[in-house]
């Protein structure tokens, strides 16, 4: 367990679509992941996020995930 903001929140909505909500106040079913580069590849390797939002979940929004850790580990 982390705390959220050391995490990022993805969602799931009503109509089957899955988006990075950085504010984590978007309506549907979200998954927490940790800001770090390992645990987005083994979620990926792994297809954690879409067993935890049942919905497919394309190499797009783990391509967004890295670009958004990187940049976070800049500041």
């Amino acid at each position: 367990m982390k705390p959220k903001k050391e995490m990022v929140r993805i969602v799931r909505s009503k109509e089957g679509e899955v988006s990075i909500d950085p504010s984590g106040k978007k309506s549907g079913r979200g998954a927490y992941l940790s800001k770090d580069k390992e645990a987005i590849l083994l979620a990926k390797k792994k297809n954690i996020l879409a067993s935890q939002l049942e919905a497919s979940v394309s190499d797009e929004i783990y391509d967004e995930l890295l670009k958004l850790v990187e940049r976070e580990n800049l500041k």
